[in-house]
């Protein structure tokens, strides 16, 4: 059986809610998820999925537990280290596209690569290829302000694969659009994940998107449970 590309066991977090009190958002948590595998993580308001995908994502640690990114436990790494492995490793999505407003879809693209020691040209490359993919290509030169939501997302989604990582984190990613360019913007998005291999953890509200994956699971009172597995 194949390593699990993600791997988190007996995952705590606790938070401060004013003095001397404390509340438990993620107890005793364990999830895997393997090569190439898609799955739905859905959760009430509140529950901690923003918390678990940051915890995952190594932007955040766990109060107690194991944390294995391909093979390695991410524990007692430094700074350094953890940074690194999330460059290597590690893409995300977020709600709100994040682009950075001053440069156009292709450079929001190139610039990661760049912090990954990657040539000029082999960036430009790659980028221009995700963009086509996407459907976006004649717009590569248009800044952020410029493109519709759809399209803002959808160049979101080529930066968080630019440097081919081995894992993908999506919050909401497709929350902020209206429900056709929802529809249209998660097939996209499936799409992508399939043809490159990926291993994909998305959080999502919407119970249809949320069906088209491998594995449904759902995080409630710090724990997560299978509902859909196909």
């Amino acid at each position: 059986m194949s390593e699990p590309i993600l791997r988190l066991e007996g995952i705590n977090k606790m938070y401060n809610r004013g003095l001397n009190t404390q509340i438990s958002v993620l107890a005793g948590l364990d999830l895997q998820i393997a090569p190439g595998q898609v799955v739905a993580l859905v959760a009430p308001s509140g529950a901690g999925k923003s918390t678990l995908l940051h915890i995952a994502g190594l932007l955040d640690t766990a109060d107690a537990g194991l944390v294995e990114i391909c093979g390695v436990d991410m524990r007692g790494l430094s700074d350094r280290k953890r940074t690194a492995a999330r460059r290597r490793d590690i893409g995300f999505i977020y709600q709100f596209h994040h682009l950075l407003p001053e440069f156009s879809a292709l450079e929001n693209i190139v610039i990661p690569q760049l912090a990954n020691n990657i040539p000029v040209a082999q960036a430009r490359e790659r980028a221009l290829g995700l963009l086509e993919t996407v459907g976006i290509a004649p717009r590569v030169h248009h800044r952020p302000a410029a493109l519709s939501g759809g399209e803002q997302q959808r160049v979101a989604f080529c930066r968080a694969l630019a440097n081919q990582p081995k894992l993908l984190l999506a919050d909401e990613p497709t929350g902020n659009l209206d429900p056709a360019t929802s529809d249209t913007v998660f097939n996209i998005l499936l799409q992508l994940v399939r043809e490159t291999g990926l291993s994909a953890l998305i959080a999502t509200h919407n119970l249809d998107l949320a069906g088209r994956m491998d594995q449904v699971l759902r995080l409630d009172q710090g724990q997560i449970s299978v509902i859909q597995r196909t």
